[in-house]
């Protein structure tokens, strides 16, 4: 039997919100299977093996647990160690087409056990080159052929005598993806109705004492009203705050659906056992004491026990949860202050920049729909919390504040899609402190965990500020205004100096401080004074009113020319202050097509209409600048077309394959370094083609090759990654110097191996494409400005892998020097669309090998306009792929 894939196991989500186990099968498996049979029922068996059976024969058994998990596979689904479904396949003998079958516990059906077994199967048998599925199902299976039908791959259906032979090829379709992110979420949300919508609550650890964590949290649930049963669990106590006290969860006669838990760290096991055993349904673990100073083990302990009992867990080390929909009013956190009802849904890993984050939200008049701490995101994470934010309809905008991702891959794939519907505003602590690890390539040096971060929410469109003053900035805006349909920008004021540091502002961020129109300064030409400058800013002069600000705001608002608006006060008198704030919002609500923002120079606060706060206010310009570019550049994200993989029909996986197989199996599986022929045959069979080149053996051997070539060559050191830096390469040197040349690099250049020969290929720009694969995040693409200087100018760009046609034109136009390719100040231009070329074929080259671990390819020279790039030196790393990381494994349901 094949070595048994520990990691394929996986932890999912049913669509009932039921936590279960996947696995493969295993030889020892026996007993599972026949214990499922016999819980099966006449109809369900009949189903299966189209035949009445009473049980399995040993020879059966042996056959359904003896896999070789590539041709042929099979998964568990288990529950508390029981099993409740098998999905298996096996290829047939002479297409690459296998059978798949699939039999399901009757009490779990219905709950969507099939659908995600037949998922997990045909990703594996897509990653093991099966190219379709066959089933024989029953006519009258009609659970079966609705798994099929719903799976969104295109089937052909055969009938005959009573029995369907479907068909559908293996290959993920963007139905199928579609189908797979519904049922994911539904799976989600319904996992976590017990958190946020409970009937009945209790509090293990309930105190007397208000000031205890216990004590406050339990206060915060009664003090604001909760609208179910509420349970205090303490030992050594009757009543707690006038509500009668129990001294175990299982003492309390009714049901409970959620539990907080706040004892010491070595009682929280026993406390999360009893709620299993009482059927508690979700648990927020507010004790610390676990991951976070080291203590994994008791943590996954707890976290396999939460799963076994069919539960899911906040935390633990948390601050608690809580969800301001009238019809629950759940305060279960121990912060002093509860924010006003709104529609902004807010995560923190941090539990004390959590109480500061409501405290904020309270002050500045941010209603919040819901607020979650997940501290170590054992179980609930914060990708789980865009699912549940997805689909609800209170909230608008999400805000995150994050210290770590627990699944980058998975995230980002979710944030990716929710972002499209709602605003995700995020600050990612961390930044000056990511590891970099010693790499052998320039790109292994340039990207580091920060550079994949700022990637991943550069590709998702999630917003990320730098600080939490500035989150709360671009919450409050994207909370209450429309969304910014382009980047042109007008000001209002009644100072000329704020004016001036909002027109540099809106520079400084990459606005337009747009020019207005004749016609429009016409317009308020009339409605000012003769004082007042209307051009852009439009300073209306110290002694502008309620009036004078209500009717210049309107006339540019529909004069169409401006995106966004920016209105300015700073109070001139004592008096006034009241009216000019009114009519400033009465003007901001007639047109809900621009982008409006106040900025009041005073200690002013956010003030709401009709219970809804409908103008974002700031103190000084800077803000709403800074804020005002961020949603901009969220508005391009939305309208920024998603973008395509290429497919070249020209590239020869097949013997790239090979070549790297083979280097693995010389190297084994911690790989190494291609040598200059494998990287040279790799690239080849992407249609990346390098100069003519040889490893000379001797002077006279590169001496020979020099003069077969007939041309000038380049002599470059093998075994170094800094070549130049210790005098490794030789530009330009004439057949006749190439055996001279030789000798002394040889001779001079430290751990040299060898001397590579090649054809000097001439002037052109110089570029760098390559590949670093972060444990965490997965491959990441670079592009930028290449040659000796690339770690020195550090103008790359980076994206996580797979790049589209969009990233790489995009790749390329963010950089500083873009310019230069395209004929900077007179320049030669390059031939830009073979670059982008370039950079997806690579993307489809780490698409296709997960083997490659790190990749250079510095220089590429790129030529003038149709002539193409040609890449000059190139490094390749390889190594045994994570199946983890294998194309499209991330993309399982309800993954924790």
């Amino acid at each position: 039997m094949a070595n048994y894939p520990t990691e394929l196991e996986l932890d999912v989500v049913l669509k009932d919100g039921a936590p279960a186990k996947v696995r493969p099968v295993r030889e020892s498996d026996s007993n599972l299977l026949e214990d499922l049979f016999t819980r099966l029922s006449a109809e369900t068996v009949y189903r299966r093996f189209f035949q009445t059976k009473t049980g399995l024969s040993e020879k059966e058994l042996e056959y359904f647990t003896h896999v070789d998990y590539a041709e042929r596979m099979a998964f568990l689904v288990l529950m508390d160690e029981r099993l409740i479904a098998v999905g298996r396949y096996s290829k047939l003998l002479d297409e690459p087409v296998a059978e798949v079958a699939f039999v399901v516990d009757d009490e779990y059906q219905g709950r969507g056990v099939g659908t995600l077994l037949l998922q997990l199967l045909t990703e594996h048998a897509r990653d093991n080159d099966i190219s379709g599925f066959r089933a024989l199902v029953l006519a009258d299976n009609y659970g079966m052929m609705r798994v099929f039908r719903n799976s969104g791959y295109q089937l052909a259906r055969h009938l005959e005598d009573g029995v369907y032979e479907v068909d559908f090829p293996t290959a993920y379709t963007e139905l199928a993806r579609e189908q797979e992110s519904k049922r994911e979420q539904s799976a989600v949300i319904a996992s976590l109705l017990p958190l946020f919508y409970p009937n009945s609550v209790a509090v293990i650890g309930a105190s007397r004492n208000k000031a205890s964590i216990g004590g406050r949290l339990f206060a915060n649930l009664l003090r604001v009203g909760f609208s179910g049963a509420v349970y205090p669990v303490n030992p050594s106590a009757s009543v707690v705050s006038s509500v009668r006290a129990y001294p175990s969860v299982m003492a309390i006669p009714d049901s409970v659906d959620l539990a907080f838990i706040v004892v010491p760290q070595e009682h929280v096991y026993e406390a999360v056992a009893d709620c299993v055993e009482k059927g508690v349904r979700g648990v927020v673990v507010i004790s610390a004491g676990f991951s976070e100073v080291g203590e994994d083990a008791t943590e996954q302990a707890l976290v396999d026990l939460v799963r076994k009992g069919g539960m899911r867990m906040v935390g633990p080390n948390c601050m608690g949860l809580l969800n301001t929909d009238p019809a629950v009013n759940l305060n279960g956190t121990f912060a002093p202050v509860y924010p006003p009802r709104g529609n902004v849904g807010m995560s923190s890993q941090s539990g004390a920049l959590g109480i500061a984050l409501l405290d904020f939200a309270k002050r500045l008049d941010i209603g919040v729909s819901s607020f979650v701490s997940i501290g170590n995101k054992a179980d609930v994470t914060g990708a789980d919390l865009l699912l549940h934010w997805e689909g609800d309809p209170s909230t608008d905008v999400i805000v995150l504040y994050l210290e770590s991702f627990g699944n980058p891959r998975r995230f980002s794939r979710i944030a990716r899609r929710v972002a499209r519907t709602k605003p995700i505003v995020a600050v990612k602590s961390g930044r000056t402190h990511a590891g970099r690890r010693a790499a052998g390539s320039h790109t292994g040096a340039m990207a580091s965990s920060e550079v994949a971060v700022e990637a991943l929410f550069r590709e998702t469109g999630v917003i990320r500020t730098r600080t939490l003053n500035g989150l709360f900035n671009v919450t409050s805006l994207l909370a209450n205004q429309p969304i910014p349909s382009g980047p042109r920008v007008a000001i209002v004021t009644n100072a000329g100096g704020p004016g001036i540091l909002a027109a540099d502002a809106i520079a400084a961020n990459d606005l337009d401080l747009v020019q207005l129109s004749d016609d429009l300064q016409d317009q308020l030409r009339s409605i000012l004074s003769a004082e007042a400058s209307i051009t852009n800013p439009v300073d209306m002069i110290a002694s502008a009113g309620a009036d004078a600000y209500s009717r210049t705001m309107r006339a540019i608002m529909d004069s169409g020319e401006c995106d966004s608006l920016i209105t300015i006060y700073i109070p001139t008198t004592s008096e006034g202050h009241e009216e000019i704030w009114n009519s400033v919002q009465d003007a901001a609500m007639s047109n809900t097509a621009v982008t409006t923002l106040a900025v009041y120079m005073t200690a002013h606060r956010n003030r709401r209409v009709d219970d809804q706060l409908r103008l974002p206010t700031y103190t000084f310009p800077e803000e709403a600048a800074q804020a005002l570019a961020r949603a901009v550049r969220y508005g391009e994200w939305l309208r920024r077309p998603e973008g395509e993989l290429p497919l070249f029909e020209d590239v020869d996986s097949e013997a790239a394959a090979a070549t790297i197989d083979a280097a693995l199996a010389r190297m084994g599986p911690e790989g190494g370094w291609l040598t200059p022929g494998e990287v040279e045959r790799v690239l080849e069979a992407y249609g990346l083609t390098l100069p003519a080149s040889k490893v000379a053996e001797s002077a006279e051997d590169a001496a020979a090759f020099a003069a077969d070539l007939g041309r000038n060559v380049v002599l470059k050191a093998i075994g170094v990654v800094h070549k130049s830096d210790v005098g490794g390469v030789k530009l330009n040197v004439e057949p006749d110097n190439a055996a001279a040349e030789f000798i002394a690099m040889m001779a001079s250049v430290p751990d040299i191996t060898g001397v590579l020969v090649q054809e000097y290929v001439g002037d052109g720009h110089e570029v760098i494409i390559g590949m670093s694969d972060d444990p965490s995040f997965g491959p990441i693409v670079a592009f930028g400005m290449g040659g000796v200087t690339v770690e020195l100018m550090k103008d790359v760009s980076f994206r996580i892998h797979p790049i589209t046609d969009v990233d790489a034109g995009e790749m390329m136009t963010e950089l500083k020097s873009a310019p230069i390719l395209d004929g900077y100040r007179g320049g030669a231009p390059g031939d830009v669309p073979a670059i982008r070329e370039a950079l997806l074929r690579v993307g489809a080259m780490i698409e296709d090998h997960p083997a490659i671990a790190e990749m250079d390819l510095n220089p590429v020279k790129v030529l003038e306009p149709g002539q193409g790039v040609r890449t000059v030196d190139a490094r390749i790393r390889v190594a045994a792929a994570n199946p983890y990381y294998i194309p499209s494994r991330h993309n399982m349901p309800g993954i924790q």
